[in-house]
């Protein structure tokens, strides 16, 4: 008499039957359906959500709820991938594809109970989403015949937004309307999201909010230009700083004129630098690294102005709304560099109004 080799893993557990494989998964998503449910409308309630980075999170999105939670059963797993493709395709709506998701399973359950086939159940759905697709379209109160009419937009957005942002609706929907409509491409299928952003500023409000057609760093310039008009621009990732060694070395001075002369040779090297570049006619630079007080010496020097952005991503976003190729090394008179060029109508630094606050914008 043999034992039976084992299959599967220690602690793997093994349902059969109706109760314990059906019923038990439509429980779980019930469950998951529960935690988003009371967020659902403008009356909504907010979540505090705590992720495994112990970071916090307050807001009634599914989307981010969802995004923050590990859900592990196969079964509730389905459900937060609709709500991530409705998120993908529209935007907005992955609390009602939860909401209506949980609902049918409900609904099913009780038909589950009565001893119908799961079969005849989602034939039953199939039936069902036919007869509403036929239904929803005697039941439109709007439609947007042109994407550019930015009346018609505005309405149509009203509602995404006030779910979000409930009583500023007739103000943000307007605003949202006119920069989706400054961005949309003549291919309208084509339309990016990330094309409209949004920059916050600590100490204002919702009613402070503008639109700005360009765009807008959320700092200040290095020196005292703040204004130029006809803009020059050339993109650096690397910093504005004399090379550093790859090795640690110490250096001893005897003398004073030895240590006045130790940086001679790097002044001289900058300069050389931000000379050839102020005469390629560049009066704006743009670099995403830090800029040493030579540099800024030399660029007040000539009158150039110095934008500095910390984020990867941020520069990215800037070369491809003014049409430059950034460059990895800090030069002045190679051919790379001037086909790296971008000619802007304006680059200035604006005072935030009511605060101290101030802001690059690209116009």
């Amino acid at each position: 008499m043999y034992a039976s080799a084992p299959i599967f893993k220690d602690g793997t557990r093994h349902f059969t039957g109706l109760e314990e494989t059906i019923l038990k998964n439509i429980d779980a998503c019930n469950e998951l359906t529960k935690l988003t449910r009371t967020s659902l409308g403008p009356n909504g309630m907010n979540k505090l959500v705590v992720n495994r980075l112990e970071k916090i999170f307050v807001t009634n999105d599914a989307a981010t709820v969802l995004k923050e939670l590990d859900v592990v059963h196969p079964a509730a797993k389905m459900l937060v991938m609709a709500a991530e493709m409705q998120e993908q395709e529209c935007g907005d709506g992955t609390n009602f594809v939860l909401a209506f998701a949980g609902e049918l399973l409900q609904q099913a359950e009780s038909l589950i109970r009565m001893n119908l086939h799961p079969n005849d159940i989602i034939t039953g759905f199939k039936k069902a989403s036919q007869k509403a697709l036929e239904i929803v379209e005697e039941l439109s109160v709007l439609k947007v015949d042109d994407v550019r009419d930015e009346a018609k937009v505005s309405n149509a957005l009203k509602t995404a937004v006030s779910s979000k942002q409930i009583g500023l609706e007739d103000f943000l929907a307007p605003l949202i309307a006119k920069a989706c409509i400054q961005v949309c491409p003549k291919e309208q299928k084509n339309f990016n999201v990330d094309n409209v952003r949004t920059v916050k500023i600590l100490g204002g409000g919702a009613g402070d909010s503008t639109l700005i057609k360009g765009f807008v760093v959320e700092k200040d310039s290095e020196g005292t230009t703040k204004h130029v008009k006809n803009a020059k621009i050339a993109v650096y990732t690397g910093g504005i700083e004399a090379n550093k060694p790859e090795t640690k070395g110490t250096v001893l001075f005897k003398t004073a004129d030895q240590l006045e002369g130790y940086t001679a040779s790097e002044e001289i090297q900058m300069e050389n630098i931000i000379k050839n570049i102020a005469a390629a006619g560049i009066n704006v630079i743009v670099t995403g690294g830090s800029i040493s007080d030579i540099g800024v010496h030399f660029i007040e020097k000539y009158k150039l102005m110095a934008v500095k952005v910390q984020s990867k991503f941020a520069l990215r976003r800037l070369c491809k709304a003014i049409g430059a190729t950034a460059l990895v090394r800090l030069v002045g008179n190679s051919s790379s560099f001037t086909r790296s060029l971008c000619h802007f109508q304006q680059y200035r630094s604006h005072q935030v109004p009511t605060k101290s606050e101030r802001l690059i914008l690209l116009q």
